[in-house]
């Protein structure tokens, strides 16, 4: 029998900034104590709406010993009263560790085989299998943007989400069980869409996907300063915008 769903840990401690700059997309200018850094951010995506002058920052500082050019993390913004984790690939392990103890609802039937498993030219998040044993591949995407209540992605154009969801489509006409699963580091959204505008060529290839049988869910989480949770599944409308 599974497990209730632990929080999963988010390491600290964390500084408080002031966004200043963006001049390329993995550093952010901060001003912290009166003093001007430069922060590594591990978001790629435009985060437009949430980066902005003056900002309210968390940062984890890089350990004494590293070596590496920029002191900082750029980990979270504070957006409209929550924190909102920038940190893409942070929902990969809140998955992964869902699988350790406990599971996300939609995964209640399932057990990981492992995580990043390759297949052909491709590399998946997650090999699972279901209660007949049958293989099942996950993909899972982080999503920050949130317009209105509902969470779009990606905020920026991602071939490489546009081959993911072309290749599980290829999966699942081949007999195995495939599956996308949007992350929202945020816990104000209450429906998902692609984001046809900001990229069409994504937005059709999920909405293929799906058509072919590809599962596709959208999760919110509660971020604070120490620990992420699951809060909710979220419904998921793929019609393209000319057909709602």
């Amino acid at each position: 029998m599974r497990t209730k769903l632990r929080a999963m840990k988010i390491k600290g401690p964390l500084i408080k900034g002031r966004f200043i700059d963006r001049p390329n997309r993995f550093i952010t200018i901060v001003e912290v104590d009166g003093e001007i850094i430069r922060s590594h951010l591990p978001d790629p995506g435009r985060l437009k709406e949430l980066l902005f002058p003056g900002a309210e920052l968390l940062l984890r500082p890089a350990p004494k010993e590293s070596d590496r050019k920029t002191k900082y993390s750029t980990v979270m913004v504070k957006h409209e009263g929550q924190l909102i984790s920038l940190v893409s690939a942070l929902p990969n392990r809140f998955v992964l560790e869902s699988f350790q103890g406990g599971s996300l609802p939609m995964f209640k039937d399932f057990q990981l085989v492992r995580p990043e498993i390759s297949y052909g030219n491709h590399r998946f998040d997650f090999l699972l299998k279901d209660s007949n044993e049958k293989q099942f591949f996950l993909e899972v995407k982080s999503v920050t943007y949130v317009e209105n209540g509902c969470a779009k992605f990606p905020d920026a154009v991602t071939d490489r989400g546009t081959r993911h969801a072309k290749a599980l489509a290829e999966l699942v006409k081949k007999g195995e069980g495939a599956g996308i699963l949007f992350v929202c580091q945020r816990s104000d959204a209450n429906r998902f869409e692609p984001m046809w505008d900001r990229d069409p060529t994504f937005a059709h290839a999920l909405l293929n996907a799906k058509n072919s049988g590809v599962n596709v869910w959208c999760i919110t989480t509660d971020v604070s300063e120490t620990e992420m949770t699951y809060k909710t599944e979220i419904s998921v409308n793929l019609t393209p915008p000319n057909e709602q």
